[in-house]
């Protein structure tokens, strides 16, 4: 069971209690990384690069759905896009 943070809103140790959270799980994906073969070295670098491609892929809906916005803004103003 993940714990839950302590507040709904931010707080000073926020990140830190999503870090402890996040542990126990992140144990195990390297445990199962490693009893299938894997490296720890090629463990944490892959997980780095699934977090550089999630950070990545985050932006790029950001954007889209900036520009869907400025579209439909333009849309409904009469203006052609």
């Amino acid at each position: 069971m993940i714990s839950r943070p302590r507040e709904a809103n931010d707080y000073p140790d926020r990140v830190i209690d999503c870090q402890e959270a996040m542990e126990p799980g992140f144990q195990a994906i390297v445990d199962c990384m490693l009893e299938a073969g894997w490296s720890r070295g090629e463990t944490l670098r892959s997980l780095k690069r699934l977090i550089a491609a999630d950070n990545m892929t985050q932006k790029e809906n950001a954007r889209t759905e900036t520009q869907l916005a400025i579209a439909r803004a333009m849309m409904r103003a009469g203006k052609p896009l």
